[in-house]
């Protein structure tokens, strides 16, 4: 694995720990300002509308896990294709579990870190 693969895995693994402690400040900035995430199948959102979103799904203390099938890293752009578990509650407060195939775009910055362009949790649903 090169260097570059090594640090989209740290990456990954870095959005892990910050979402399980559900610092929202801290998974924020590992998106671009124009980052499109699909949380909700069919539903992008980008902007402030994304970043809010990361708020109030944090509150709930939901729990990832996350294995990475598939990395391709060139230059400054890489495509992970992720399986992940959250589990979370419903908006009744009731234990839910979810799961899904992520496919993450992520680009490198001028500073070196790597942010999330595109994030769709649910890359496997055809939305």
């Amino acid at each position: 694995m090169g260097e570059r693969a090594r640090e989209v895995v740290a990456h990954t693994e870095h959005y892990v720990r910050a979402f399980n402690d559900g610092d929202a400040a801290l998974v924020n900035s590992m998106y671009t300002p124009e980052a499109v995430a699909v949380w909700e199948p069919g539903q992008p959102l980008t902007g402030q509308a994304r970043a809010d979103y990361v708020i109030e799904y944090l509150s709930r203390r939901p729990k990832i896990h996350t294995t990475t099938r598939q990395s391709y890293v060139t230059t400054d752009t890489a495509l992970l294709i992720v399986d992940w578990a959250i589990a979370t509650t419903d908006d009744t407060g009731a234990p839910e579990l979810l799961t899904g195939v992520g496919v993450d775009v992520l680009r490198r910055g001028d500073d070196g870190h790597w942010r999330y362009a595109v994030d769709d949790p649910y890359g496997d649903s055809g939305e």
